[in-house]
């Protein structure tokens, strides 16, 4: 996609990348893809706002010399140091060596770490404003969304925020880049949820405060560094992020994650009768094949939902281990304060508890009940399936 206009003297100058398959070398985009959103104001003291990972610096460049001679930029803002966002920075220097680049004092520590800079920076402090000629811009603090060192960046005149990850989707832009020219814009907000839970859920705490902090402001347009720009409605981005955080610590809502995974099919088997014994409260759930579906796709429903089934065999005295991979994410993601039970078989002998009993306390999840079976479940290992599974529902 070629640049756009935010306004006048406002570009979005950013790349799409269809080749990466996992970001971060985690969480799978092989299908949507990703955006690097980049921006420049043009203004009598040009400035880039963020850049793009290291492969598509090139196209990033092509991008800016369309809308401007690199002689005449006079900043960089840097809202984050990770790699997709600072990763032309080498190239860009290479064309605009004059650039003063603008951060926060961890900033200036990580580019020196990462890229051997230390001239032409310029720290940044919370609340500090800088005019560019007919646009000012104001800088906020808010560490640990999702790294120690990130800031936002907003734009008075216009009232854009540039709000790096915070607000963020996975997805490329194709025919638009805005919220109001999607032909499915629930594609888009699930990709949020899902870059959220992936991403930045863990840091639920420092989204808030940084909210609070966005509050008093007039913001007209928010302009993520991924995803979608929200220009028509964007409250309802900000809102969403607010609502996904809120829900740590226990106040996910009344649904059901349904996690099974099996070897042999054995374990699957019982499938039919936890959801029968949800269904009989009425209690929403959503079910992932841990074996088959990626920990990506997982995190989202598992994020969204304040019950949890594991069902699961005993492998080798242990839980089967793809379903131990999705339990110790989910702690590494702080997903705790969650009701759950346990549904799993075994063979020559069991183990899978003492994963289980270990994970739940970690996680400080209240075990409501477990049913395990050998080998096969019997009809009455079905019918206390059921029951427990009915159980964990009404809790809810």
């Amino acid at each position: 996609m070629n640049p756009v206009k935010l306004t006048d003297d406002i570009f979005w100058i950013g790349v799409n990348d269809t080749s990466t398959k996992l970001f971060e070398g985690l969480w799978s985009i092989e299908k949507e893809g990703i955006s690097y959103n980049s921006y420049l104001i043009k203004d009598e003291k040009s400035t880039l706002i963020d850049l793009c990972k290291d492969i598509k610096g090139e196209l990033l460049i092509e991008h800016i010399k369309d809308r401007i001679d690199p002689s005449q930029l006079h900043y960089l803002v840097i809202n984050h140091m990770e790699p997709d966002h600072s990763g032309a920075i080498m190239q860009l220097l290479e064309i605009a060596p004059q650039i003063t680049i603008l951060g926060s004092a961890k900033t200036r520590e990580m580019l020196e770490a990462f890229f051997g800079i230390r001239e032409h920076v310029q720290v940044i402090t919370d609340g500090e404003t800088i005019s560019l000629g007919a646009h000012t811009l104001h800088f906020l603090s808010t560490p640990m969304v999702h790294w120690p060192e990130t800031i936002m960046t907003f734009e008075e005149k216009n009232g854009i925020l540039f709000s790096c990850d915070g607000f963020g989707g996975y997805g490329v832009l194709e025919k638009s880049i805005f919220d109001d020219e999607q032909d499915d814009l629930d594609y888009y907000v699930h990709e949020a949820l899902r870059y959220f839970s992936n991403i930045v859920c863990a840091f639920s705490k420092p989204v808030l405060k940084a909210a609070e902090k966005i509050t008093p402001l007039n913001v007209k347009m928010v302009a993520p560094s991924h995803g979608l720009v929200w220009r028509a409605d964007p409250q309802r981005i900000l809102n969403l992020y607010i609502q996904w955080s809120e829900y740590a610590g226990g106040h996910a809502p009344k649904r059901v994650c349904l996690l099974h995974g099996s070897m042999y099919g054995i374990s699957a088997r019982v499938i039919p009768s936890i959801e029968q014994g949800l269904k009989k409260v009425g209690i929403p759930f959503s079910s992932f094949d841990v074996g088959e579906t990626h920990i990506s796709y997982i995190l989202p429903a598992l994020w969204e939902s304040a019950g949890v089934v594991i069902c699961a065999p005993t492998y080798e005295g242990g839980l089967f281990p793809s379903m131990e991979f999705v339990l110790e994410m989910a702690d590494k993601k702080r997903m705790s304060d969650k009701k759950a039970i346990y549904v799993g078989s075994y063979g020559w002998g069991g183990g899978a508890m003492r994963f289980i009993n270990k994970q739940s306390e970690v996680l400080n999840w209240d075990l409501l009940g477990k049913a395990e079976f050998n080998v096969q479940a019997l009809p009455e290992d079905l019918e206390k399936i059921e029951a427990l599974s009915t159980t964990l529902a009404r809790s809810l």
